[in-house]
């Protein structure tokens, strides 16, 4: 036996699906493990179609989230073999793993929060695209923040910015720190007057119609390259030239070039027909004209699994002792792109708030998808300050710029902004992304 059939046991029984011997090494293997090309068990459980495999590492809750060395996840894996009920239980145990995150996450989170000065703040986003047409019909926001205790309330007209879709409104959202974990979060409607509890459990005909989505669309990876960034003052003068500094809002702050900031993309489509393609190039034609991104929901029926690929002529030796990447679920159809950004960033020193309490109070609204994006990018190591404007990718083709316009700790802020007004009614299905 070689060492890495050793070193990698629970993997090579999942590759040649013994399932017998998977439940003996789950006992003492970790079903996370990376394997020399960054497969966990359930990558290669999924890619193999070895559906029994997949269901056992699941119940030993497998990661779904995490990532091989080409950037793909075990439900893009799944998604591209075309299995529906493989797809279904994987995005089950992702949210049941998520909640479970949370949970974990919660109490360091709302101390941290209590120790914190109460506060309010301000803060602008202004979409931009490099794409014709796109840019005059992209959003901009202004959020109001309020933080009390270990409190939360979030102003926006801007319901959320995710895959070229959003909605406006007069929309607030509450965290509440002391509330049971199903009644802290809710999202208000302030001019419908209605209000929902972010849900916890999707019902079975909401995970089934995320499925039909998952079949029918592209399966895209989209990271921020971090390897090659670097920071430099930016420089000001014609004669004399010196390091550039601006106001921003109230704040004095040093100006920087961020460079070698890089958005990587991979967009896979091997699962799917001419008329998907067909359909998907008509629903961003239409958008790109309009503004309004259209799906056709007409056809009610489910999509059906794939006919699983073809059996690839592949040993576990060839595989665990390949020196490059071998793929050995359907052949992907991938198309790769690098998209480099010109950015700057401004960072004060004057700015009250600390980059890590920020961090915290962006966890509370990471269910805001561009909140996500933001929060991922000040986890960097940003230069000496606080990061009071900012451009990030949001989108392969969309930027945001993010000024913090005002700062200011506050006392006094009324219990009431962090309570459902009295005469507001309860939709549970007023936000269907949330």
């Amino acid at each position: 036996m070689s060492d890495n059939s050793i070193r990698y046991e629970l993997h090579e029984c999942v590759f040649k699906n013994d399932v017998r011997k998977v439940a003996a090494s789950l006992r003492t293997h970790d079903v996370a493990q990376k394997d020399m090309h960054g497969n966990t068990p359930l990558h290669i459980a999924i890619m193999k179609g070895h559906k029994e495999c997949v269901q056992l590492l699941l119940a030993h809750n497998a990661p779904v989230k995490v990532k091989n060395k080409l950037g793909w996840s075990p439900i893009a894996e799944a998604i591209s073999f075309g299995d529906r009920q493989t797809i279904s239980s994987l995005i089950r145990k992702m949210k049941l793993q998520s909640r479970e995150a949370i949970e974990l996450r919660r109490p360091d989170l709302i101390m941290a929060l209590s120790q914190m000065g109460d506060f309010f703040m301000e803060l602008k986003w202004d979409f931009q695209s490099w794409v014709p047409l796109v840019s005059r019909i992209l959003p901009s926001d202004i959020c109001r923040i309020h933080k009390k205790g270990s409190n939360i309330r979030l102003d926006t007209t801007l319901v959320d910015f995710s895959d070229m879709k959003w909605e406006r409104g007069d929309i607030s959202f509450l965290f509440v720190g002391d509330a049971k974990p199903s009644q802290s979060l809710v999202v208000l409607d302030n001019k419908l007057k209605v209000f929902q509890k972010m849900r916890y459990e999707e019902t079975e005909a909401e995970i089934e119609d995320e499925v039909d989505i998952l079949m029918s669309s592209d399966v895209v990876a989209a990271q921020i390259s971090t390897k090659s960034i670097t920071f430099s003052r930016a420089q000001c003068g014609w004669l004399f030239r010196g390091d550039r500094t601006e106001m921003i809002g109230h704040f004095l702050a040093d100006v920087y070039i961020i460079n070698g900031l890089i958005l990587e993309s991979r967009k896979r489509r091997e699962h799917l027909t001419d008329e998907d393609l067909h359909k998907n190039k008509a629903i961003f034609e239409s958008f790109t004209k309009s503004g309004n991104l259209i799906l056709d929901n007409s056809e009610n029926q489910r999509r059906k699994s794939l006919a699983p690929p073809k059996v690839r002529p592949l040993s576990w030796e060839e595989y665990i002792n390949s020196d490059k990447y071998l793929h050995i679920g359907r052949p992907m159809i991938c198309k790769e792109t690098e998209k480099h950004f010109k950015a700057t960033l401004a960072m004060s020193e004057d700015f009250p708030l600390s980059v890590e309490s920020l961090l915290n109070v962006l966890e509370v609204i990471a269910p805001f998808k561009h909140f996500k994006k933001l929060r991922d990018f000040v986890q960097m190591k940003l230069p000496v300050g606080f990061p009071v404007k900012i451009d990030i990718p949001i989108l392969p083709t969309v930027t945001a710029c993010i000024t913090f316009q005002d700062f200011q700790f506050s006392v006094g802020i009324p219990d009431s902004y962090f309570e459902i007004p009295t005469d507001y009614q309860e939709d549970p299905s007023r936000f269907p992304d949330l």
